[in-house]
């Protein structure tokens, strides 16, 4: 189940940098656009240091770190919904994703050129999300021109289906992105087949020179006036260092950032976003042979949670005994968790909640 989060922005604001950062990998990242053609997919461990209490704990062989995988995809132009540049490639390769993040340049550097002669975050934002309200609008448009005959013909399945499609048009037609909607629960489920662009969670990156990591400059204080509109998120970052530190070890890395003044990586910054943006949260399971750690959307039940292990865990619910990651950092072994009353025994009804360690009771 792991979380998709696709990379976007203008060509030369940094996305590919902050790849490399991201995967330790090295995809083209060249100073002229459409350096990145096809989308490049890495996937990289969500940092949770409770794991290693955990595997600590109960001797575990390995360790096990639930994921997210990122999309680096080519660079957009204005004119993407139309075919300019890599056009509709570039967008069919987010439909797919959980989250878009979309990077902007909120620096000056006159060694690397901008597509768009200028450094103006907000416009490259506008930009980018008119070239998403475009497609998703092109997409409403066809699927009203081909259910309205069956509308008209009185079938109430497409007349629901219908009104919702009215009410997504006259958002975007109106100049806002789909996720500002409040919609009913009926309304998202008809919503959720469309793949929709603007209809996902945003997370907008400000990519900035080292020496403003941590004061905000005019760009990103531009940049989060902004996001207040739609209740997105706002990370800001410098590419270069997040891919100098993705070659650094784990002591140079932790006095790299404490020189900055910086108490985590944008890395860890963005993750920490993605995590809040969707809802999720995080469970352990342990034992001698590894110690994991699992995502699920907040308010999941146990024998949901269960079921992102394996279906049949799902299917044969019956108890689970659960206790608190904190229970065993204070009482340092499980054993002494049950001994002074943390282990639980919970039911199907039970909500996870984040941190929780379990032990799953099912029929085969």
């Amino acid at each position: 189940m792991a979380l998709k989060v696709g990379i976007v922005g203008l060509p030369n604001v940094g996305k590919s940098t902050l790849f490399n950062a991201i995967t330790n990998s090295k995809v083209e990242a060249a100073n002229y656009p459409f350096a990145t053609i096809e989308p490049n997919v890495g996937v990289v461990e969500v940092p949770d240091s409770r794991i290693d209490l955990l595997a600590e704990v109960f001797q575990s062989k390995k360790k096990i770190a639930t994921t997210i995988e990122f999309v680096d995809i080519a660079g957009l132009i204005a004119g993407a919904s139309k075919g300019e540049g890599l056009g509709n490639a570039f967008l069919a390769n987010i439909r797919e994703t959980d989250a878009i993040c979309e990077v902007v340049r909120c620096f000056e550097n006159k060694d690397i050129t901008h597509v768009e002669g200028s450094v103006d975050p907000i416009r490259d934002i506008e930009i980018i999300n008119l070239e998403l309200m475009l497609s998703d609008e092109a997409t409403i448009k066809k699927r009203i021109e081909r259910i309205l005959p069956k509308v008209r013909g009185g079938d109430k399945n497409f007349k629901a289906e219908h009104d919702v499609l009215v009410k997504l048009e006259k958002c975007l037609y109106d100049g806002n992105l789909l996720n500002t909607l409040d919609l009913s629960d009926d309304e998202t489920k008809i919503l959720s087949g469309f793949q929709l662009l603007t209809a996902k969670p945003f997370i907008y990156v400000c990519n900035v020179n080292d020496d403003e990591l941590i004061e905000d400059n005019e760009y990103v204080k531009l940049v989060k006036e902004f996001a207040k509109n739609s209740n997105s998120l706002v990370v800001k970052i410098c590419a270069k260092i997040e891919e100098d530190l993705s070659e650094a070890s784990e002591e140079e890395r932790n006095e790299f950032l404490s020189d900055l003044g910086a108490e985590q990586s944008g890395l860890d910054s963005l993750i920490q976003a993605a995590y809040q943006t969707l809802g999720l949260q995080t469970y352990f399971t342990a034992g001698p042979q590894e110690a994991r750690s699992w995502q699920f959307p907040k308010g999941a039940t146990a024998p949901q949670c269960a079921g992102i292990i394996h279906t049949d865990f799902e299917k044969g619910f019956i108890k689970a005994d659960i206790y608190h990651i904190s229970d065993l950092e204070e009482f340092k072994s499980e054993k002494a968790v049950k001994e002074n009353g943390r282990m639980r025994l919970e039911g199907k009804g039970y909500i996870m909640q984040d941190g929780d360690v379990c032990f799953f009771k099912f029929n085969n």
